[in-house]
């Protein structure tokens, strides 16, 4: 056991965080605690009866089932997998950066959501996140089957605005900048010495990644975007 703590409490802690309440959402909903269906998104109840709490719900939640436990425990080994190398790579030391990139994206996957009656949102978010790791590390190949065609093509489109809002437009493209981390982030979240200080620096002029991507190895300077997925290559 004190393995397992050591392991959990080496997480960043972003990342530890998300990762704890997507265990603890749908653990509540499988023991029966609280009824399941007031964790899915259900566009008629946000807005008519201000059950304001849904879209959290929606995201942290994921129904465990003979049929889907196994779907649940991938979804939450590409939490850990991305979303740490995220917060200890490109956003190491700008919590606040990070924090806003996770909110930027929800927000759009959450309005996805209620347009398209999404009932759970665990999956794009989390296929945002690696689809902004992606852009970071474009030597790697990815592949993987992940969800529905929906929940990955929202999570692509939702990563990709992050990413071209962010950096591709202001800074490949000189464009203005659309996207900033509002102050108060900071405050709360203030950056930590020792952090990279390549953030903002358009990905097409840092260095390489060295690690290697999980389910897959590196070059060709591609994605080979829900073709299976293959677990290990740490």
């Amino acid at each position: 056991m004190s393995d397992i703590g050591d392991w959990f409490r080496s997480i960043p802690f972003i990342t530890r965080s998300w990762f704890a309440a997507s265990i603890a959402v749908p653990l509540v909903g499988k023991l029966g605690l609280i009824n399941f269906r007031n964790f899915l998104l259900f566009p008629e109840l946000f807005f008519n009866r201000f059950q304001l709490w849904r879209p959290v719900t929606a995201t942290l939640f994921f129904p465990i089932t003979p049929g889907t436990g196994f779907l649940y425990l991938v979804n939450l080994y590409f939490l850990y997998h991305y979303s740490t190398r995220l917060e200890t790579g490109a956003f190491d030391g700008r919590p606040a950066d990070y924090i806003f990139m996770l909110l930027f994206n929800w927000i759009c996957i959450v309005i996805t959501g209620l347009l398209m009656n999404m009932r759970l949102l665990m999956i794009p978010l989390i296929m945002s996140v690696l689809y902004v790791w992606a852009q970071f590390n474009k030597d790697m190949i990815v592949s993987f089957w992940f969800g529905t065609f929906v929940d990955e093509l929202t999570g692509n489109l939702v990563g990709h605005l992050y990413f071209f809002l962010m950096f591709k437009y202001p800074m490949d493209l000189g464009g203005r900048s659309f996207l900033s981390t509002p102050e108060f982030l900071y405050r709360f979240f203030p950056n930590r010495r020792g952090g990279i200080s390549g953030f903002g620096v358009p990905p097409s002029r840092r260095p390489a990644a060295q690690e290697p991507a999980a389910g897959g190895g590196g070059g060709g300077g591609r994605h080979n975007w829900g073709q299976g997925f293959r677990l290990g290559g740490e």
